[in-house]
């Protein structure tokens, strides 16, 4: 507010006394004579303790006398106050009523609420109705009974002036406000008719008088700021309220500011002299207070009534066999003593208390009756889940063991809430009986979906079992209907596994669609485990391209394990074995599931690898076509994607199966190198005999030696030592592995090593001699003491003789022929 708001000021006491005083100061401060017809008055009605201060003060910007909430809910406006609006034009004057249905006037001490809502309709340009959202609908709490007075009396003491009645309803709550406001609507308009009218306004609608207008506001003490909010948006609407088509009507009566107290005092001076408003009979009044009375002892009696404490105490802890018959004996009990001691009273006041205290009495033991029930739902509960765990191990159909374990467990509340029922009170358990059937079914839901998960992954683990290994095997195999073959076990498998999945839901009884679905979810399950197990495959293409290559290029097509012989066609076998590792890429590098002529291309463009001259073991120009070209495959290999198979298809690019193929080629060169020397040591051993004229001419030539050796022996002996001698050097030397890089570098490497050995071979001859000696010594003196022959241990040293040359041989010599013998198994 941009100002300091004006005092208030008492129009009208509690006791009915105008303050006229009071009144020309108030005029004088706000100027209201100034103001000529520009002013509005603004006036607030409604029970008491309901907020109407606290609205005025926020809405326009008033000092009001609030109530203190912490203080108890009382009186706190008495009589009629007057105040002037903040901030808003025109001048806007706000009269704060006092509650009507206040605790301290009484229940009929409803004379003085009549007299100043007559008062404010005749005074004001708008009126507020403030009321309760939740009393809409309701007789005395909607102030009907006062509207109905108030609009018989006005139209018979004042000629009507056109107003609006403004109703404000507070703590809305989730009904429309276009609810609401026909209600509201609906109630004015049978209050207007049935008022009795002069005769000039028979037949005059109330839009002739009064405008209704409706508007709701939030819980000021739950959404304050919704509250502000939406006051402040109310607020707007009194801002030039005056003018046409404004909030405060057609103002055909209105009086100019100077003349506005002396109009007030006379309204309330004519309100006051009019007898329609005197108090209502003084039978009725005693009846009321009476009864009242009586009612409110009767109900303390009850609260303090030993067998209810105790039924009450008892319900706490457990069920109670007849607790509707103890309970409505009890009750039936406290109505009696009611209707003993008000039997004398006026009936309808006597019969409207007796409800109120049988409402009220109600309200105190239901808690106890809603326990009673829970204890019955938790026994119902508890046997459904005790029936269903035992039923669902007999392999029943699960929908049918649940409707059986419910229909019991419904049956056994049914009973219970018979035996708690009360006759007088006529509860109905639906909310409860709801709940229990809420908690058998999120607990049947829970269940079910465990069984389903347990179920759909048993399916699962058996699919997975029957795809894995033969797909593995498969796709090891690498044949050009692999990925069919993969279709089609995958087919066979998933329907096999769906249709068995189908079997065990139909126990469940579920819906179509979710069966499908589930059917469904299985088969994709399947086509993931393929995928899969192909990516697994895919990740190792390389170990099984160099495993593919080793069988093919180590192994006839008998299978037996190759001999190099040098009769191989050494390119044809490398092109096969390198083929068969080309197949085996095509086939890892894309999942073809769907579509399987997809493997066509692939396998051409990877075809092309077999071409590229600059692929690493092209070096080894017997093996690899260097005038073979294949652009067309070597530009596919440079893309990131394999045409015509989408993105999540794919397990192996192009670019990475261009990589993988040089890595390959790597790794076996050594293999192929290996395997070509041993094939040429094998061509030079099978070329190492002279030719077989050479053989003829020497045998020719050299028949006469041949004689002379034959007459000689000597020449025997001595060629035979020669012979030994030699082949020991052959065997140390190893002449056969020294000449496989050709003659002239066998020439060097044996000349260089021949002295060595030689020499390494006296001295060895020499130790043995010395050797033999010291044997010999001693193998004497021990046959001349034992008697023994010494001629029995030369062969054994002999024979330990050729046994330390032989391995000193071995080890002198590098053994190559083991490279040899690799090269052969490989």
């Amino acid at each position: 507010m941009n100002r300091e708001a004006p005092p208030t000021v008492q129009l009208v006491d509690e006791q009915g006394a105008f303050n006229e005083a009071g009144l020309d100061t108030f005029v004088k401060t706000v100027k209201l004579r100034e103001c000529g017809l520009s002013y509005a008055v603004v006036s607030i009605m409604g029970p008491q303790s309901s907020g109407k201060s606290t609205l005025l003060n926020h809405l326009f910007g008033t000092t009001f006398r609030e109530m203190d909430a912490l203080s108890g809910r009382s009186q706190t406006t008495q009589g009629i106050w007057l105040a002037t609006a903040n901030d808003i034009q025109p001048q806007t004057i706000i009269m704060d009523l006092e509650g009507t249905d206040g605790r301290e006037r009484g229940e009929d001490e409803t004379t003085f609420e009549k007299q100043s809502a007559l008062f404010a309709l005749a005074v004001s340009d708008i009126v507020l109705i403030n009321m309760w959202c939740h009393d809409i609908g309701r007789e005395q709490a909607a102030n009907k009974p006062l509207l109905k007075t108030v609009f018989q009396v006005m139209m018979r003491l004042f000629t009507p002036r056109k107003s609006t009645l403004l109703f404000v309803i507070r703590d809305k709550t989730k009904t429309p406000l276009e609810v609401l406001d026909g209600i509201l609507r609906d109630d004015v308009q049978k209050i207007w008719d049935s008022v009795p009218k002069p005769a000039k306004h028979k037949t005059t609608p109330i839009n002739e008088f009064f405008n209704v207008e409706v508007t709701a506001l939030s819980s000021y003490e739950e959404k304050e700021e919704q509250f502000m909010e939406q006051v402040s948006n109310l607020r707007q609407r009194f801002m030039n309220s005056i003018a046409p088509g404004g909030l405060a009507g057609d103002r055909r009566a209105v009086v100019p500011g100077s003349g506005f107290p002396f109009s007030t005092l006379e309204i309330w001076r004519v309100i006051k002299e009019n007898k329609d408003l005197d108090l209502p009979a003084h039978k009725v009044m005693v009846a009321t207070v009476r009864c009242e009375e009586i009612a409110n002892e009767k109900l303390s009696e009850l609260a303090a009534n030993k067998d209810w404490s105790t039924l009450e105490e008892d319900a706490s802890v457990g069920i109670i066999p007849g607790f509707g018959k103890k309970l409505n004996n009890i009750l039936y009990q406290n109505l009696s003593r009611y209707d003993a001691e008000a039997a004398f009273f006026d009936e309808g006041v006597r019969t409207a208390k007796r409800q109120i205290l049988l409402n009220k009495a109600l309200e105190m033991v239901y808690p106890a009756y809603q326990v009673i029930l829970g204890h019955y739902r938790a026994k119902a509960f508890e046997r459904f889940k005790k029936d269903f765990e035992s039923l669902s191990s007999k392999n029943e159909g699960f929908a049918a063991v649940v409707r059986q374990c419910t229909e019991a467990s419904v049956a056994e509340f049914d009973e219970g809430c018979a035996d708690a029922f009360v006759d007088i009170a006529g509860w109905d358990p639906v909310k409860i009986s709801d709940k229990l059937l809420r908690d058998i079914e999120a607990h049947a839901s829970t269940k079910q979906g465990e069984k389903l998960v347990e179920l759909v992954n048993t399916y699962e683990n058996k699919l997975e079992t029957a795809l894995t290994e033969p797909v593995v095997a498969l796709l090891d195999a690498a044949t050009p209907d692999t990925w069919p073959t993969i279709e089609k076990l995958l087919v066979q498998e998933t329907q096999s596994a769906a249709s068995d999945l189908a079997g065990a839901l139909s126990g469940f009884e579920l819906e179509e669609k979710e069966e499908q679905r589930m059917l469904s979810n299985l088969q994709d399950a399947g086509r993931r485990m393929v995928e899969k197990k192909a990516r697994e495959e895919a990740n190792q293409a390389l170990l099984r391209m160099k495993e593919r290559f080793t069988t093919v290029f180590s192994h006839g097509p008998d299978s037996m394990p190759r001999v190099w012989t040098g009769k191989e066609d050494m390119k044809a076998i490398i092109w096969d074995a390198r083929m068969s590792a080309v197949r085996l890429l095509s086939t890892l590098s894309a999942l073809r599931l769907e579509e399987k002529k997809k493997s066509d291309h692939i396998e051409a463009a990877l075809t092309s690898l077999l071409h590229d001259g600059s692929e690493p073991g092209s070096q080894i120009g017997s093996v690899t076509e260097r005038g073979l070209t294949a652009t067309g495959g070597q530009s596919a290999l440079a893309s990131s994607t394999w045409e015509g198979i989408a993105a999540s298809d794919t397990l192996i690019t192009p670019v990475q199966c261009r990589g993988l193929w040089r890595q390959f080629n790597r790794e076996v060169e050594y293999t192929i190198t290996q395997a070509i020397i041993a094939q040429e040591a094998s061509r030079h051993r099978a070329s190492w005999l002279p030719p077989p004229w050479a053989i003829v001419a020497m045998l020719c030539l050299g028949f006469n030696e041949f004689m002379m050796l034959l007459r000689n022996p000597l020449y025997l002996v001595i060629t035979f030592v020669l012979f030994l001698l030699g082949r020991a050097v052959w065997v140390q030397l190893d002449i056969e592995r020294e000449f496989q890089h050709g003659y002239l570098t066998g020439i060097i490497s044996v000349s260089a090593k021949l002295l060595p050995t030689f020499m390494n071979f006296l001295k060895r001859l020499a130790e043995e001699g010395q050797q033999m000696a010291n044997n010999s010594g001693l193998s004497n003196n021990s046959t001349i003491s034992s008697g023994r022959s010494p001629h029995k241990h030369v062969p054994m040293q002999e024979m330990a003789s050729y046994t330390n040359l032989s391995d000193d041989s071995s080890l002198n010599g590098d053994d190559h022929s083991g490279s040899l013998r690799y090269g052969q198994r490989s």
